[in-house]
């Protein structure tokens, strides 16, 4: 699996889910290497991505056991929207794919949007994107608990909603064949374990950014730096505004 990672640096996870941060990718497929291990590329599409540090090969045995063993339907999925409503859209719709598929497959999903320090002050931005999501959702699901607050994070949960459900499976299906036929590639998906294992590390990246974030701001009154010269996030602009920072 390390041969695949071609972007560096990367943040890294290690085998016992220990954070190790944010390094470059050979500084990591060297410390895989000295534990007799595999670097795996498990959140491609985040900024860095994420990897971990794994016997892949056992990770893969587990995994098809547990599929074996129990059905995946029927259970609640996290997936959380970054450490504050900062979150960039392109990651945003990262989630909303991730929870499409978990709905796809019988499960409910619990989305779960962080609030830092003032962001407190306009809650309506983070509810404002829960109501999108659950709109870019609706063709296959329905809100089963509405937004909730539990500290500085508001909280909804969608279930499938099952007729709608097997009316776009039987599109995509479809759709499917008549690729097929006309000779194109159809990519195959993320197994169910393969996205649980990128959701959950997905998760402690966002876990590790918050608490790098404390760390950083605890004692100290953030000093102006150089100018950064790089594309703004709209959304970044917009809450600094609010803000008034």
């Amino acid at each position: 699996m390390n041969h695949l990672i071609r972007i560096s640096p990367i943040r890294v996870i290690g085998p016992d889910n220990e954070q190790i941060g944010v390094i470059e990718t050979h500084e990591a497929l060297r410390m895989a290497q000295e534990q007799g291990l595999d670097l795996v590329e498990v959140v491609p599409d985040s900024r860095p991505p994420v990897c971990k540090i794994m016997d892949y090969g056992k990770y893969k045995y587990e995994q098809s056991k547990k599929e074996t063993k129990k059905s995946h339907a029927g259970e609640l999925k996290e997936v959380r929207l970054g450490r504050s409503i900062k979150i960039d859209p392109h990651d945003v719709k990262i989630r909303v794919d991730q929870a499409r598929r978990f709905l796809m497959a019988g499960n409910k999903v619990q989305f779960t949007q962080r609030f830092r320090g003032r962001e407190m002050m306009h809650k309506e931005l983070g509810l404002k994107r829960l109501r999108e999501i659950v709109d870019a959702l609706d063709d296959i699901a329905k809100v089963e608990v509405p937004p909730r607050w539990m500290g500085r994070a508001a909280m909804i949960v969608v279930a499938p909603d099952r007729n709608k459900v097997e009316g776009v499976k039987r599109q995509l299906e479809k759709e499917r064949k008549e690729r097929l036929a006309k000779g194109e590639k159809v990519e195959e998906e993320l197994s169910l374990e393969e996205l649980e294992a990128q959701v959950e590390a997905q998760n402690l990246a966002d876990d590790a950014d918050d608490d790098e974030g404390d760390d950083k701001n605890k004692g100290s009154k953030k000093q102006k730096g150089p100018k950064d010269d790089r594309a703004s996030n709209p959304v970044d602009d917009e809450i600094n505004a609010l803000l008034g920072e």
